[in-house]
């Protein structure tokens, strides 16, 4: 079904779904496909959850929505909960990680003119995605996203991702920095990991220059790499990461949380939101998380995903035109070495739902609850479409 009432900003689409259970979804002709991309990492436990589905449902027979004039217990609970398992110090809750990458840009801000700096500026990477704002896209390092929309926001310093030298010498040049913004791992860029002391060299770095260190885990959170959030894997704090997709399941809720002096920086009047932490997006985060402690979905979404790379990296061996199998956790790119969008249409028709990405990157996101029986199902539809295309190049 198409409409000429919607704007044409997604192209044409050819596939309606419609319905969905577990990590299976079905479309308008009731065909069933195994979905190895959770809405792009945002469905972490399958689709219609039972415990996310009964809050909801709980919520919205009580109140859906009374703006943040007022006390919001169900806000109030997930932000205990996050504050928990983040170990930051406060949180400002929004409808989207745009919306979150925001008011962490804005944190910055007024991070910068606390210090006299007239232009504060954020340092961002090359290859980055923040969003679709004015800001976010002015701080996503990919041109495509930027054209059309000129003039750029101002404030914005930009560097290559995984180059610690790179930063520093951006230190010894410009005394307008005020922050570095960075995912820990790159996922619209193509599921690009950096060496794996780049987090804590860019702590120290921030530490040395007074900047705040802000991580983008919009994709890398809710559980996605092996924890909760990724820097949980590096023995770091970042003075603020913003976290959306997983978040809800499905429900539309980002949040940008705070710690140290980062977390004193937003006042009265400063920033808003007439829908952000509405209660029912915020009983359903609260279902969520519990549902990915109590199942330890985590530590599920580490072993699966080592599980699956191993397999990925063993049987596209002899592929010449695969590049490189990598990722963590439930987050997985298979490079080509040429564009590969064609196989993305080519895998719904086997009855699989995959992405690519960066133009030749496959990019994996499957729900952390997805069986070992789906991941071998996913192995024996994905593995010959690959070799398939590889052979036809």
């Amino acid at each position: 079904m198409t409409s000429d009432a919607l704007m044409n900003n997604y192209g044409t689409r050819t596939m309606s779904l419609v319905k969905g259970e577990g990590a299976w979804a079905w479309d308008d002709q009731d065909k069933r496909y195994l979905d190895a991309l959770a809405g792009i990492a945002v469905c972490g436990l399958g689709h219609a959850h039972p415990a996310v589905t009964a809050a909801i449902q709980e919520q919205a027979g009580k109140l859906v929505h009374c703006s943040n004039l007022y006390n919001i217990p169900a806000q109030e609970q997930l932000a205990d909960v996050l504050k928990g398992v983040s170990g930051m110090t406060n949180m400002f809750f929004g409808n989207s990680g745009a919306e979150a990458n925001e008011a962490a840009i804005k944190l910055a801000r007024l991070h910068g003119h606390r210090k006299n700096i007239d232009v504060p500026t954020i340092i961002v990477m090359e290859n980055s995605f923040h969003g679709r704002t004015l800001a976010t896209l002015t701080a996503t390092g990919n041109r495509k996203v930027h054209a059309g929309f000129e003039p750029l926001v101002r404030g914005f310093a930009r560097a290559p991702f995984d180059d610690i030298e790179a930063l520093q010498t951006i230190a010894a040049n410009n005394q307008n920095v005020v922050a570095v913004m960075v995912e820990p791992i790159q996922g619209e860029g193509g599921v690009c990991i950096p060496a794996d002391d780049y987090l804590k060299q860019l702590r120290v770095l921030c530490d040395e220059n007074d900047w705040l260190l802000i991580l983008d885990e919009i994709q890398t959170a809710n559980g996605r790499t092996g924890s909760f959030f990724h820097y949980q894997q590096h023995d770091i704090y970042p003075d603020v990461v913003t976290i959306a997709k997983g978040l809800g399941n499905g429900m539309p809720i980002g949040a940008c949380l705070a710690r140290g002096p980062a977390s004193e920086l937003m006042q009265p009047g400063n920033h808003g939101s007439t829908f952000g932490g509405n209660p029912v997006a915020c009983a359903a985060a609260v279902a969520t998380i519990a549902a990915i402690q109590q199942n330890r979905l985590c530590q599920r979404a580490a072993t699966l995903g080592a599980n699956l790379l191993e397999q990925f990296a063993t049987q596209l061996a002899d592929c010449n035109t695969v590049k490189e199998v990598r990722g963590k956790g439930l987050m997985i790119g298979i490079e080509l070495t040429l564009p590969c969008a064609k196989l993305v249409g080519q895998a719904a028709n086997a009855g699989l739902l995959i992405n690519v990405t960066a133009d030749n990157v496959i990019r994996l996101l499957p729900p952390l609850t997805f069986s070992d029986d789906q991941a071998l199902q996913l192995i024996e539809i994905l593995v010959p479409l690959i070799k398939a295309f590889s052979a036809e190049s």
